[in-house]
Parts: structure tokens; sequence; C-alpha cells
């Protein structure tokens, strides 16, 4: 007892030194409180490591993935000078699979953690979704052929595609980019039920992998299919008919979950298609310093899509939060959204250098001496502007999910297409900014 009397008295002289009882309380309880920020973020994410291994592991697979669809584009350098006009529908053929799976993904795991989702493809979330990836599939395939074709005259891109060219390459391209990924999305959603899995981690970085993987090729073996005399204009014809036909039939005969998705899905993918095809335009002007510098093109589907990915991750698990009523829909984001803020940006630290650095390797092994400007180049290109990237992705995951909300829309159909536009578009300048700043572009 004495003892911790004589403590208490020399507390106190300490106090007084410092500029009395008052001052050294304050000092005492700075010191005793700046430490914990830093273990409140380490505690966080600790609390949070089942999220981070799954999260690593989905975007590093999809990552490896993307760098496939890379080297694919930088393998298909000679078909884009062939047919001039392509690049310009690339960026937003394969944004678009991304955004119309990626919020069917974020749909269905809202549904899995509300316990609504059943497997039935007759009925149900999963029936519904199903139905309206199918439709919009076949109608953003037609959108994005009139739009690549007529933006194109109106900005002044050269082009040699005619409008039956886009649309069958589009919408052929789309629907069997889109066929494959309704099944990988619901084998991930079923998948997800059986081991347990939290959807929000895995599905935006998978979904948007597979869809660079599989487009590409797709929108290649479309090109087979042009300029045959009769059957392409057929073709197209049909195509637009059929898509039409379907956009109708779903409005005035599907369920009333479906009738929502449709019509919420369509304006905010309209936009989106819009602003990818801008970047479609802004790559087919710097095409060729693209198809120079292979390791650029390798980079860049993973690079465009993973922040896409790593917007979807955050817009999935905001959504859910605010569905469950564990997120405040507040225009000053709670402490409980900073907290998956630092998730992601965890995320992207490592990422965007992985990627950086396996296009580097990549275009070295495959392609001949020139093709990359340097390991430490493309580390620096991919990590500063994969920040830039991410910091746009944050937000407009944020604000999407929190404005939809507000609106009395569903942040599930709103988030990744608002992402996916935003990110593709800033993502693209970003990448552009660190190129220059890198002394590799003008």
């Amino acid at each position: 007892m004495a003892e911790r009397e004589r403590k208490r008295f020399r507390i106190g002289d300490r106090e007084r030194d410092a500029g009395g009882p008052e001052k050294g309380v304050g000092l005492r309880r700075r010191l005793r409180e700046r430490p914990r920020i830093r273990p409140r973020v380490y505690g966080y994410l600790a609390q949070e490591k089942e999220s981070l291994r799954q999260g690593f592991a989905a975007l590093f697979l999809s990552s490896v993935g993307e760098l496939v669809a890379g080297i694919v584009l930088a393998g298909i350098a000679g078909t884009l000078e062939d047919l001039v006009g392509l690049a310009v529908l690339i960026p937003a053929a394969i944004g678009m699979r991304g955004a119309i799976f990626g919020a069917m993904g974020s749909r269905l795991s809202t549904s899995i953690q509300t316990g609504l989702f059943s497997f039935s493809l007759r009925r149900g979330v999963l029936a519904e979704n199903v139905q309206a990836a199918a439709v919009l599939s076949l109608v953003s395939g037609v959108f994005l052929a009139f739009l690549a074709r007529y933006l194109s005259d109106i900005l002044g891109v050269a082009t040699e595609l005619s409008v039956v060219d886009y649309i069958v390459i589009s919408t052929v391209g789309g629907v069997i980019a889109g066929a494959l990924l309704l099944v990988i999305t619901v084998f991930v959603a079923r998948t997800s039920v059986a081991r347990n899995w939290d959807m929000d981690n895995i599905a935006a970085p998978m979904l948007t992998a597979a869809g660079d993987i599989l487009t590409l090729p797709s929108l290649v073996l479309a090109t087979y299919l042009i300029d045959i005399p009769i059957f392409s204009g057929s073709l197209a014809l049909t195509l637009t008919a059929i898509a039409i036909a379907v956009a109708i039939l779903g409005f005035r005969l599907g369920g009333q979950n479906l009738r929502r998705i449709l019509a919420e899905s369509l304006p905010i993918l309209a936009l989106t298609g819009t602003v990818m095809i801008l970047v479609g335009v802004a790559l087919e002007d710097r095409s060729e310093q693209f198809t120079t510098l292979l390791a650029l093109s390798i980079l860049l589907p993973a690079f465009l899509q993973e922040g896409g990915a790593l917007g979807g991750i955050l817009s999935s698990r905001l959504s859910s939060k605010i569905h469950l009523g564990l997120l405040a829909p507040r225009g000053l984001p709670p402490l409980a959204a900073f907290r998956d803020f630092v998730l992601i940006y965890t995320f992207a630290a490592g990422v965007y250098l992985f990627i950086g650095a396996l296009s580097h390797v990549l275009a070295v092994v495959l392609f001949p001496e020139g093709a990359s400007p340097g390991l430490l180049a493309m580390m620096g290109i991919s990590t500063l502007a994969g920040l830039i990237a991410t910091t746009a992705a944050v937000l407009a995951a944020y604000y999407g999910s929190v404005g939809s909300y507000r609106l009395g829309l569903d942040p599930d159909t709103y988030g990744i297409p608002i992402i996916t536009a935003v990110v593709d578009l800033l993502g693209f300048m970003s990448l552009i900014i660190a190129l220059i700043i890198f002394g590799l572009a003008g």
C-alpha cells in the first residue's frame, strides 16, 4: 500500500513538472491512446484473416488468368492491325461480362447470407438471375456494337468494320463467353454454399478473370463469321431481333424480381458500356504503343480487371452489410467502412506488384527482346497506377452502394457496373499517367 502511494506521488511530481496535473493527465492519455491506432488496424486484419486468405487466393488466381488474357491480347496484335477498329470493342466487351456476372454474383452472395438462396433453375433467386444474365448478355452485345461503330464515327477514330461486323463480333462473342460464365457463376455460388465460403470475397475476382480469359478468344472466334456474303447480314439481323424480343418477353412475362433486375440493370449497363467504349477509343489511339511494348498488352487486361475485382469485393461486402443492417448508408463513411477500405488497399498492394512483375517475366520469355521496359519499371508502373485506380474503386464502391440504396435501388445490381465504368476509365487514365511519369509515353 505504501509503495503504491509513493508511486502515485512520484507520478504527481512528474505531472507538476510537465505543467500541472491536468496537462500531465492529458499527456498520459495521449501516450496511452496513440499506440492503439496501429494495433486496431492489425487487430482488424487479424480478425479478417479468413477474408484475407480467401481474397488473396481469388485475386492471385484471377491475376494469373487475366495475364493469360493479356498474352492472348499480345498474341492477336496482328489481328488488331488487320481489323482496324476491333480494339474499340475489346475493353467494353470484356468489362460488360464482368459487370453483368459480377453483379449477379453479388446478388447471389446477398441471397446466401440472407437465407434466400436455393439451388433451383426453375424458380427462385438463382433462376431469375440466370434469366436476367442471359437477356442482358444478348441486349448488351447488340448495344455495344452500335455504340462502337457510331462513336468511332463521331470521335473520328478509324475503323474498317461495318455495323454488321460489330454486331456479329460483339453479340456472338458475348453469348459464347456469357454462356460459359453463367456455368462458372452458378458453380461458384453452389461451392460457396457447400464449403461455407464468403462469396463476397471470391465472386468478383474469379468472375472477372474468367470473363477476361473467355471473352477475347470468343471475340476472335466470332471474327470468322464476318464478311460472309448474305450470311453475316442475316445473322446480324437475327441477333438484333432476338435481343429485342427477349428484352420484351423478360419485362412482360418475367417474375417481379426479374423485371426489377432488368429495369435497374439496363440503364446502368448502357452508361457502363458507353464509358468502356471511350476506353476502347483511347486504346485504339494508343494501340501502337501497346503493340510495341508487349509487356503493357499483357498487363492491360489484368490491370483494368483487378481494379474492378477489388472494387467488386468492396461493393459486395458493403452491399451485404447494408442489407443486413450492419452498415449505415451515410454520406461520410463510418468506421466499419474504413475497415473494409484497409482490407482492399492491403489486397491492392500485393496484387499490383505481382502483376507488374509477372507481366515483365512473361514478355521477356514469350516475345522478342525489347518487349518490356524492365522489371522495376513494370512494377513501378503497375503499383503507382494501381493505387490511383484502387482509390477510384473504393470511392465508386462506397458511394455507388450508398447512393443506390438511398434511391431505393439494389446496391448489388448497381455497385459493380458503376465500379467497372469508373475503374476502366480512370484506371486506363492512371496507367497512361504512370507511363508518362516513367518516361514511356508523351
